[in-house]
């Protein structure tokens, strides 16, 4: 009888209360890693020795996230992401898109890539209904770039940005993390590639999720410092009233342009007091920030008679425990166990 009542509940559509955390925070963006498996290795995320990687059964369904993302919009969640590792190693990660794009209260549906594989797929994600996608490339050097990747794949990437842009997808983020000491002669060639494709470029400090755990303070390239050599060459940068409030990104115009730039400075200017986002892993595991060292095991609920109101009770729950801020800026802060690609991007 259990067993059945849960089953009418999912079917049932709900309303519940928005989630928002004791500082006021309303959180309406979910990012959902379908895969903690990638095919580069860049440094910053992943180790560049063997991996063991998820086994399969461990992975949550299409199906089960689909549940997870119809509980939560009914909540007020309305953005999804959808991350790796690359997700795009999932096999017909396209299904996913169509079956979430399917759910009425998801406004915005984007895909985080690092664009190697978008080649063979931008078509069938622009026909399973994915609005955005935001693609990793921090160089357009390609000894740069393989120093970074340790894979010798540029021209796929610029492959998968041109294939993105020819399958109608308008509004392609480039995301290129800045680290000092190797990224500084990139700042202008990409943000010169980025504006002559009418991309919308994106630079990112360097966060300590590194799988290795080298990462050391002086190694961030500041947004601000990226900020000074770009307008050193191109000029003052205008403001972007368009710019969402709960971002992570500070967004600017090129004069003469449409292609939009931004700054995403997670360690010098921490933009905690506004965040909306929540995180599940690829094996359903719940993080209410990006540095958590706790999470809420969602896939035990997903696979036991629990009902959509345990789920939604276990998110709730998750968002009213959430600190104030990540703390790198702070004393004693230690980073995450897990590093970028076992979290979701």
């Amino acid at each position: 009888m259990k067993s059945e009542t849960n089953n009418i509940e999912r079917k049932t559509s709900a309303v519940r209360s928005p989630m928002i955390d004791r500082y006021g925070r309303r959180h309406n963006s979910l990012r959902i890693s379908v895969t903690d498996r990638c095919n580069i290795r860049c440094f910053y995320c992943m180790p560049d020795g063997p991996i063991q990687f998820l086994p399969r059964n461990e992975l949550l369904s299409f199906e089960e996230i689909t549940r997870v993302v119809r509980v939560v919009s009914e909540a007020g969640v309305d953005q999804i992401r959808i991350t790796g590792g690359e997700p795009l190693v999932r096999k017909e990660v396209w299904r996913l898109v169509g079956m979430l794009r399917e759910i009425p209260a998801i406004t915005d549906l984007a895909m985080t890539t690092n664009g190697t594989l978008l080649r063979r797929e931008a078509v069938a994600l622009k026909k399973a209904g994915l609005d955005r996608l935001n693609i990793s490339l921090d160089s357009i050097r390609p000894e740069i770039f393989q120093r970074i990747t340790r894979r010798d794949e540029l021209d796929q990437v610029l492959e998968g940005i041109r294939a993105a842009q020819e399958a109608g997808f308008e509004n392609i983020r480039i995301n290129a993390v800045s680290i000092a000491g190797l990224t500084e002669p990139d700042i202008v060639p990409l943000a010169t590639f980025c504006r002559d494709s009418t991309l919308h470029l994106r630079f990112i400090e360097f966060m300590p999720l590194d799988a290795d755990g080298g990462w050391k303070a002086d190694q961030v390239l500041t947004g601000a410092k990226v900020r000074k050599k770009i307008e050193e060459h191109f000029g003052p940068l205008g403001t972007d009233s368009s710019t969402d409030p709960h971002q992570p990104a500070t967004d600017f115009s090129f004069a003469g342009s449409e292609a939009k730039i931004g700054f995403i400075n997670s360690v010098s200017e921490p933009f905690c007091s506004s965040c909306n986002r929540l995180r599940l892993t690829a094996e359903g595991q719940l993080r209410n920030c990006l540095f958590s060292m706790e999470e809420t095991n969602i896939r035990s609920l997903l696979r036991s008679d629990s009902g959509d109101a345990a789920i939604y009770q276990a998110f709730s729950e998750s968002v009213s425990a959430k600190k104030l801020g990540h703390g790198i800026d702070q004393p004693g802060f230690a980073p995450p166990v897990r590093a970028m690609y076992q979290i979701g991007g």
